[in-house]
């Protein structure tokens, strides 16, 4: 895998290259009033906590998809996205680049392409298997339920991971009015426009 900077008629565009395909989540994102209840539900089936992450996420400008740089003290990655807005179980194909400078390279992408916003948060991270939970609580904007079942852990099918969502929806009593359609960043945007 590695990253190059490409110079076009159009101010600096980034491209990732990496061997094979991209990863796949199905996501849904959803308000969260009660986070105590989650994390309750979370525990009790036995889910593996990985801690609480302070993240920074600094999207930059590109012409299609999405790319963001996460510094925290858990998660350190590039992270490249195509993923459509829509409310319920969507698909995210990504690209993760795991990174040791991201103050280095935040530096280079800001002077090359810009930063379109910037996004904070406080994040419980959790897994059940291939299904990773984020109990998220974002300044401005507030708390929210994550769920990614992805295959970037085992061979699973776009079917099976549709339905690992759609069962935790179901189990976490989520109402469809609270299902989120947008990206923070997106949220964020909105607000500030």
């Amino acid at each position: 895998m590695y990253l190059g900077l490409l110079h076009c008629s159009k101010p600096f565009l980034l491209a990732l290259k990496t061997e094979g395909m991209p990863f796949l989540n199905i996501e849904i994102k959803a308000k969260c009033d009660d986070a105590g209840f989650i994390r309750n539900y979370l525990l009790l089936k036995g889910a593996e906590f990985r801690g609480v992450d302070e993240q920074t996420d600094t999207y930059f400008n590109v012409s299609r998809g999405r790319l963001k740089l996460r510094e925290g003290n858990i998660e350190n990655n590039l992270i490249y996205y195509e993923r459509n807005n829509q409310p319920g179980p969507k698909n995210s194909h990504f690209h993760l680049l795991k990174i040791a400078d991201a103050n280095g390279l935040k530096e280079v992408l800001t002077k090359s392409i810009g930063v379109k916003v910037i996004v904070r948060k406080k994040r419980e991270i959790y897994y059940i298997k291939n299904v990773k939970f984020h109990i998220d609580d974002v300044p401005g904007l507030g708390s929210f339920i994550e769920i990614e079942a992805g295959n970037i852990l085992a061979d699973i099918s776009q079917e099976k991971l549709k339905e690992q969502c759609e069962f935790y929806l179901e189990e976490f009593d989520v109402k469809e009015t609270d299902l989120i359609e947008k990206s923070y960043s997106d949220m964020l945007l909105d607000k500030i426009n």
